[in-house]
């Protein structure tokens, strides 16, 4: 028996228990923290908590659910890798790192399963062992060493308190100057993790990964850890953090919409747009609707996974080529496959009655009826009708464009433990967004919108569809929009140019100024006017000392006959 088929098993069957436990916790509206006294010395002691509720248990078994499905699909897509066994060793110590933020109602606890993403993250990064790798593995730990420092600087501050368990104090002392210090670092922490401006540009390096990690990271572990840790913290938020969060999110939503549409590579358009869905979270978040930005977090979790799974699949059968320029009518070769494709790609548009129309639909229904001002409404109606012009883009590029270089090879769909894989989530996929909305939310939001504000959504949706297939639309005849406008398409598709100020505007720059100023300072007019200078003072001195010392019988000879010289001619 396969070790994907052992641990995929196991991690099944522990998500559908926490599962029917979440059920019953959120039936009986239960909360349970469990404490266990690891070391008691002199009445101190070192104490593990545990929460268990609804809300951490349904994401429990939710990450667990993903895991399995990505474990039994990683057999056959890491079929030829020598070191598989090293591999899913990794990917369970990943989901492990996960729970452990997950049921941690303590700031020390959170800090080890946060560490232990960014540290097994590093590790699978690099797993594929080259520069690309390891420059995308770098500015992945690099950027989130960022957050761990401000979690580090906020469990300082927490000694004001006298614990680490955030959850005691954070309804009580809110809008305390202690706890406005301790929420403004958690949230620069979650920006960190959760790749909000301005630390967006290690999430689409992380796709150097392999696929199956990708899809995991990439929908409901790694990546999601920022929003979650801000649900748990959403008392602590004041109003102008909020505002902060609110602005953030919607520009990272809208920044992330807008780069999708101009990139080629498969996977950074997944992950651009799983960026984009971390900005509708945080914003709806940063409006007060924590659990509408968990529902979103879960239904997001379900179709990106398998958006990530059916995109490795086609890489798989194209022989590694991730460039969508490439590909074309895979329907014909993969229908199964691309069945899948397509429907996670509409329930990550908001088609009615699937998983993330649920989620959306509110989202954006509840935003209507606040109080906003009409920059925080556009740009979200903007980025949705992005999301729907890159999904169609995509569709047009890999399903039924032409066909293009690599799609003659003899590709097929006959890999069923990958199909395995995927058919456990398409059904979760359609349904699991009725089944979570129910579960969640048993007493409906009331929605009240006139008529237009109602179709709304329908409507930019209707034309990022259309916008989606006119800038795709290429043959032989026909010239890119895109590439009628160089400089702007470069501008946008580059992420505002983040990538580069994260990597040249941190390292090159500064090395180079640093660079300067050390020869034309340091080994420049401080060495002039200082050490080497005086140095070179003493030396002259000091040997001069050093003559008369070795020679004074001479010179008092000499002094001797100049004295009685001096004496004679005085005289």
């Amino acid at each position: 028996m396969s070790i994907c088929l052992i641990y995929g098993s196991y991690l099944l069957f522990f998500s559908l228990l926490f599962f029917s436990l979440s059920i019953n916790f959120m039936m009986i509206d239960y909360s349970m923290i469990l404490e266990f006294d690891l070391i008691s010395l002199n009445s101190s002691g070192i104490i593990m908590t545990i929460l268990f509720d609804w809300m951490s248990l349904l994401f429990m078994s939710f990450v667990l659910f993903i895991s399995s499905m990505v474990i039994f699909y990683s057999e056959d897509y890491m079929s030829g890798d020598l070191n598989i066994n090293r591999f899913i060793m990794l990917v369970l110590m990943f989901v492990l790192s996960m729970m452990l933020l997950i049921i941690s109602p303590n700031l020390i606890s959170i800090l080890l399963g946060w560490d232990g993403l960014g540290l097994v993250s590093y590790c699978l990064v690099i797993y594929y062992q080259n520069v690309k790798s390891y420059n995308a593995g770098m500015i992945t730990a690099l950027s989130n060493r960022i957050g761990d420092i401000a979690l580090l600087m906020a469990i300082a501050w927490m000694l004001n308190y006298g614990s680490f368990n955030y959850i005691f104090y954070i309804t009580y002392f809110y809008n305390t100057n202690e706890m406005n210090m301790v929420a403004s670092l958690v949230m620069l922490a979650a920006m960190t993790k959760s790749a909000q401006i301005p630390f967006s540009s290690w999430l689409p390096a992380a796709m150097a990964a392999p696929t199956p990690v990708s899809s995991l990271v990439h929908s409901s572990t790694l990546v999601t850890a920022g929003v979650y840790l801000l649900i748990r913290f959403n008392y602590a938020l004041n109003y102008e953090l909020m505002l902060i969060l609110l602005f953030i999110g919607t520009m990272t939503m809208f920044m992330a919409g807008l780069g999708a549409n101009f990139e080629f590579d498969l996977k950074k358009i997944i992950a651009l747009s799983t960026l984009s869905q971390l900005g509708l979270m945080m914003s709806i978040l940063s409006l007060g609707e924590y659990k509408l930005a968990f529902f979103h977090l879960l239904t997001h979790a379900l179709f990106k996974a398998l958006l990530f799974m059916c995109a490795g699949a086609m890489i798989h059968n194209l022989g590694n080529c991730q460039d969508i320029r490439f590909m074309g009518s895979l329907l014909i070769n993969m229908p199964l496959s691309c069945t899948f494709f397509v429907i996670s790609n509409l329930s990550l548009c908001g088609l009615p009655f699937m998983a993330g129309f649920y989620s959306k639909d509110l989202i954006l229904e509840i935003l209507s009826m606040n109080y906003l001002n009409l920059y925080i409404y556009m740009i979200f109606f903007l980025s949705t009708g992005l999301t729907v012009c890159y999904t169609f883009r995509l569709i047009y590029y890999v399903l039924i464009g032409d066909y293009n270089y690599l799609c003659l090879n003899g590709i097929n769909d006959y890999s069923f433990k990958m199909l395995g894989g995927m058919m456990g989530l398409v059904f979760l996929v359609i349904i699991g967004g009725s089944i979570l909305m129910w579960l969640i939310f048993p007493t409906p939001y009331f929605i009240s919108l006139p008529l237009i504000m109602k179709l709304m959504a329908l409507i930019v949706s209707i034309v990022g569809v259309w916008m989606g297939y006119e800038i795709s639309k290429f043959s032989l005849n026909y010239s890119l929009k895109s590439l009628n406008l160089f400089k702007s398409s470069f501008f946008f598709s580059s992420m505002w140019y983040m990538p580069y100020i994260s990597t040249f505007g941190i390292n090159y720059y500064p090395l180079n100024i640093s660079n300067n100023l050390y020869k034309t300072f340091d080994q420049g007019w401080l060495e002039y006017y200082g050490s080497q200078n005086i140095f070179s003072k003493i030396k002259i001195t000091s040997g001069f000392f050093h003559m008369l010392y070795f020679n004074n019988l001479k010179i008092f000879l000499l002094l001797s006959v100049m004295w009685i010289l001096f004496m004679f001619f005085y005289l």
